[in-house]
């Protein structure tokens, strides 16, 4: 983005008030911005930020689809790494509106756009944000108190055994459903029970997780 574009500055002193908790500042910034934008890749930009500062879901949903369908009209390069994110914000618009199979769409074109988003810090946040949403639309998975993944993890949690967490989390909470995911979960669950150092009860359930994703 060019530093010197009114709509990135305007954008810029939004999100600074957005971390100093001026919320009210922050939709004011936004809205100029939104108001100085002279073509698509503007708007697209200010609708972003926009988009945050809605009173229900469905203003959420409507500044989040007009931040899309800008993206979409500028469609070059400048935008390309925008996509994850995008069609991130429109999975958790429609969820927030209990429109799961929308949702789950637009988390799954997110899951494909990922790779266009530079490595690093934002890049991972950006992903376990889509595997969130993924997780949450995920309707083969059965229901989550169900996961014996995640039934697992709990216990781990609740002992606090951070060692065991810090191999098993990552795998899972970042699963975007790809095989090298899932096979990044199983290779995380094997390492754990070869340790055999957990209490028989979450040993016997890191077993049944083990067989239930080698009978899949």
């Amino acid at each position: 983005m060019n530093p010197e574009n009114v709509v990135v500055q305007l954008c810029t002193k939004g999100m600074q008030a957005e971390g100093e908790g001026r919320e009210a500042d922050a939709r004011d910034l936004f809205l100029r911005a939104w108001e100085a934008a002279e073509n698509d890749y503007d708007a697209c930009i200010a609708a972003h930020y926009l988009a945050r500062h809605q009173p229900t879901p469905q203003e959420t949903l409507r500044w989040n689809q007009e931040c899309l369908t800008r993206a979409d009209r500028v469609g070059d390069d400048r935008v390309r790494g925008f996509y994850a994110s995008l069609h991130g914000n429109m999975g958790r618009a429609h969820l927030d509106l209990g429109q799961a199979d929308q949702a789950r769409k637009h988390f799954e074109s997110a899951a494909e756009h990922l790779a266009d988003v530079p490595a690093g810090p934002y890049g991972e946040w950006l992903g376990l944000c889509i595997a969130r949403g993924l997780r949450a639309t995920d309707t083969a998975a059965g229901a989550e108190d169900e996961n014996p993944i995640r039934a697992l993890l709990m216990r781990l949690c609740e002992r606090a055994d951070l060692e065991s967490l810090s191999l098993l989390l990552p795998a899972y909470m970042g699963s975007l459903g790809r095989p090298e995911d899932e096979e990044r979960i199983t290779t995380a669950l094997r390492m754990l029970h070869a340790e055999r150092r957990l209490p028989d009860p979450e040993q016997t359930a890191l077993s049944h997780a083990i067989r239930l994703r080698s009978a899949a």
